[in-house]
């Protein structure tokens, strides 16, 4: 019996020595296998995250394609901008509006100052400047009181004796000599001496009967000779003065007499914001 129980315990030992001998590489195997399988995992699941994020590589790139995009319309729009940017203005453009502001303020004091007392015209000039006064005003001013010297030397004339070829207040004046001599030191081009060469005068621009204005030239035909031999300067209110050659001095006449109206040929303005000095 002591025999069988010792044999039975040394089997036993021998299996479980056994048991562990053969036990003990499967767990170190398993836990190798373990990590392995983890790693194999995780190398399929980033696989699949770079798979999802490559659209949004994608998504990147057309976004920075889009933002150079709009930095090169920024830079076009730019340059566009530059080179659509007005011109300087010159010293002589400057230099001429300054001059036209300073008429049209000095013209504007003496029509304040007419006819007004010291409070009026303290009112009268703060209004225009408040209204101001634009380029075209000024140049309508200019004009004005190019029309006005002329018709005051023209008016001075009245009743002087009647001389072919004169062109002086001393002896007398023709017909073209007194418009020689009411326009010589107000426009910028040389007048003609008769009548016919004013007439065709490349500086003076045609005018309708019905659109005369004071100071334009009226021409008429009354002996044959060229297109026109007599010439007026027109006044307003259908009137013109004139040096006629019947003797009786220069003298204010009106379009609508018979006489003048047959041997109307046409009108010429020589008085411009252009042909004035």
């Amino acid at each position: 019996m002591a025999r069988i129980k010792t044999i039975s315990v040394t089997l036993c030992a021998v299996i479980l020595t056994t048991f562990t001998f053969i036990a003990t590489p499967l767990a170190v195997a398993s836990e190798h296998a373990r990590p392995a399988a983890v790693h194999k995992s995780s190398t399929a699941a980033s696989a699949k995250v770079k798979k999802k994020s490559a659209p949004a590589k994608k998504t990147a790139s057309k976004s920075t394609k889009s933002s150079t995009a709009d930095k090169k319309k920024r830079t076009t729009v730019k340059k566009r901008t530059t080179t659509s940017s007005p011109t300087p203005v010159t010293a002589r453009q400057r230099t001429a509006s300054r001059t036209l502001s300073r008429t049209a303020s000095v013209s504007a004091s003496a029509a304040c100052r007419k006819n007004r007392s010291a409070k009026q015209r303290a009112a009268c000039l703060q209004t225009r400047s408040a209204k101001g006064v634009t380029i075209a005003d000024a140049h309508k001013i200019r004009v004005q009181k190019a029309q006005k010297t002329a018709m005051s030397k023209l008016m001075q004339q009245i009743g002087k004796p009647y001389r072919w070829g004169g062109n002086s207040p001393r002896t007398g004046f023709d017909c073209s000599g007194l418009v020689w001599y009411a326009y010589k030191d107000l426009v910028k081009f040389r007048i003609p001496r008769t009548a016919n060469e004013m007439y065709h005068l490349r500086d003076a621009s045609p005018v309708d009967r019905g659109a005369l204005e004071t100071g334009d030239l009226v021409f008429f035909r009354t002996q044959g000779r060229g297109t026109a031999d007599h010439v007026g300067v027109y006044m307003g209110n259908g009137k013109f003065i004139q040096s006629p050659s019947s003797g009786q001095g220069i003298q204010v006449t009106s379009l609508s007499e018979d006489y003048w109206k047959r041997h109307y040929v046409g009108a010429r303005r020589v008085m411009t914001s252009s042909t004035i000095r």
